[in-house]
């Protein structure tokens, strides 16, 4: 089945020639528009176009834009094209340098003409990368290299329009944004949701130490992803708490319950090693030298959606051991970044935190 009528995803649709057509959108072409990547010349004087000086010998059509320097406090848009239309591929790459940079800047993504966002999360959660700790992810939705190169390939559909923004809510200029955003101009399905993505962040209460991954979702629609970037506040292990997902009209008890949190993440009896899979991973080593212990766990339900049709709400338990071998609840500190489609409209997500809410430990 072909969920876009113009346009097939995988290996085995690639022979097949349909009326989508390719439109790309980069520095080198903000548009997106037939024929008009490589148009900028060389101006020494433009501090807006960063490689003048270089390109200065070659002229037009050599490398003279190749990307953005967003100012701090300054929103840039990096994708505004109408539709119908699919996103298959988001690269991104910068320079972080200091910790808590990565958070500073906020990706939002609008569709059709959507006064509120249906993706609003920091640059670097939402590619699977917590703490602004840069490590390797080779998963089917997401996939991030040395050094900081970072790639998504969630299909995003869209009827009408879609924009995309930048915000960087730090106190420096960037040095430098570098991005390519690949999309068709194709049909979309009449049964084809928006992709959405919500971040949030919490200190569990030792009391009732269920953490929220998402909440208030209303309609219908498939949870298709989870990323936490877990703290762990004290010693020990931190896994045992079960996930749950509480779906259309759900109240005191969920209709699907983990078993624990490696479990969730496709592991067993810990996390003895990194590991980074297709659907997947926990890609950093949470048993550090210095520092509390620190874990980016990503989970992609791209075989097994959550299909729900009115509600839905995730929650995951931070939950360990005593030394006398009971379940001991967990004051940890979790960021998570929760992905899904779902019909519009949307439930408006919560205020988004502010810089010094964001910044890892």
């Amino acid at each position: 089945m072909n969920d876009f009528a113009g346009l097939g995803f995988g290996l085995g649709t690639l022979p097949i020639l349909t009326n989508a057509v390719t439109r790309s959108i980069s520095a080198e072409n903000p548009t997106g528009e037939k024929g008009k990547g490589g148009m900028a010349v060389p101006d020494p004087q433009d501090p807006n176009l960063p490689f003048s000086n270089r390109a200065i010998d070659l002229g037009q059509g050599w490398k003279v834009n190749p990307f953005f320097k967003p100012k701090a406090g300054e929103t840039v848009t990096l994708m505004d094209v109408d539709g119908p239309g699919v996103i298959q591929h988001i690269w991104m790459a910068t320079h972080l340098k200091e910790p808590g940079e990565g958070r500073s800047y906020v990706l939002r993504f609008y569709w059709d003409g959507e006064e509120t966002p249906s993706i609003e999360v920091p640059m670097t959660d939402f590619f699977a990368v917590g703490h602004d700790i840069v490590s390797r992810v080779n998963s089917l939705a997401v996939v991030v290299v040395p050094e900081a190169s970072l790639n998504c390939y969630w299909p995003m559909p869209f009827r009408r329009h879609a924009r995309v923004t930048l915000t960087n809510e730090s106190d420096k200029d960037m040095t430098n944004l570098a991005f390519q955003i690949t999309y068709a101009e194709t049909d979309v399905a009449e049964n084809a949701g928006y992709f959405h993505a919500q971040w949030r962040r919490a200190v569990t209460d030792r009391a009732n130490p269920d953490y929220v991954i998402l909440d208030a979702i209303k309609g219908q629609g498939r949870y298709v992803g989870t990323f936490l970037a877990w703290t762990q506040l004290s010693d020990s292990w931190f896994g045992e708490g079960e996930i749950k997902f509480y779906m259309d009209g759900d109240t005191e008890f969920p209709t699907i319950c983990g078993t624990g949190t490696e479990d969730y993440f496709c592991g067993s009896n810990g996390f003895p090693e990194v590991y980074t899979t297709a659907y997947c991973g926990t890609t950093l080593d949470g048993r550090r030298e210095n520092g509390p212990p620190k874990w980016s766990l990503y989970r992609w339900h791209i075989m097994d959606p959550i299909c729900f049709r009115k509600d839905l709400r995730v929650t995951i338990q931070a939950l360990g051991w005593w030394p006398n071998g009971r379940f001991q609840p967990l004051a940890d500190d979790i960021a998570s970044v929760a992905y899904w489609y779902q019909k519009e409209p949307h439930t408006r997500f919560p205020e988004f935190p502010g810089l010094q809410a964001r910044w890892p430990r």
